[in-house]
C-alpha cells in the first residue's frame, strides 16, 4: 500500500485561516497526509480548538521553533508545502529572507532543498499595491516558489469586501500536482 504524500499546510494570519480546517479536508480528500503549521498570530485564533485540528490531521499543530532543550515534534518530512493563506506581511518577510518564524522558515528552506512550495496569497487591492509586494512575489518566484497570484490564482479583493469563507482551497491544493 502506498503511503500518502505529506503536505505541510502553512497558514498565516489572514481571514481564511479561521476556516483552515476546510483546507485540511480538501488536501486530505486529494490524498495528502496534512501537517498544519501556523504563523504565531494565526495560532492564537485556534488556541481554544487546537485539539480539533490535531485530531483532524493526526499530527501536532506547530506554530513556533522548538527551544534548544526541547524535542522536536514527531512529524513526517514534507513532500510539498502549501503556504495558504499568505498575508503581505509574511510574503514580504519571506521575500526579504527574514525567517524568524517557523511558518516562514520552513518553506524558505524547503524550496532550496528541492521540496515543491506553493503559496496562495490573500489580501486587499489597497495593501497589494505596496511596492514591496510585487518585489517579494518576484523574489519568491525566482527561487522556485509557485505563487498563485493573478490569472492562475488569487485575485485581491476590495478593502473590507473580502469573503474569507470563500477562499479557494481546492485551487491551492490542485496547484500542488
Amino acid at each position: 500500500m502506498d503511503m500518502p504524500r505529506v503536505l505541510y499546510l502553512i497558514a498565516t494570519a489572514a481571514g481564511p485561516t479561521q476556516f483552515v480546517d476546510r483546507g485540511v479536508r480538501v488536501a486530505q480528500e486529494a490524498g495528502w497526509d496534512v501537517c498544519l503549521v501556523f504563523s504565531p498570530i494565526a495560532a492564537t485564533w485556534w488556541w481554544g480548538r487546537m485539539d480539533e485540528l490535531e485530531e483532524l490531521t493526526g499530527h501536532p499543530v506547530r506554530h513556533r521553533y522548538t527551544e534548544p532543550d526541547e524535542d522536536a515534534p514527531d512529524v513526517p518530512p514534507a513532500d510539498a508545502m502549501l503556504v495558504a493563506p499568505l498575508t503581505t506581511t509574511s510574503l514580504c518577510r519571506w521575500g526579504a529572507g527574514i525567517t524568524d518564524s517557523l511558518s516562514i522558515g520552513l518553506p524558505a528552506e524547503a524550496v532550496h532543498l528541492g521540496t515543491p512550495v506553493v503559496a496562495m496569497p490573500y489580501w486587499s487591492t489597497a495593501i497589494g499595491t505596496q511596492p514591496a509586494v510585487p518585489r517579494a512575489v518576484a523574489t519568491l518566484r525566482a527561487q522556485g516558489v509557485r505563487v498563485l497570484l493573478g490569472e492562475d490564482g488569487f485575485q485581491p479583493h476590495h478593502p473590507r469586501a473580502d469573503e474569507p469563507a470563500a477562499f479557494p482551497w481546492e485551487l491551492a491544493v490542485e496547484a500542488l500536482d
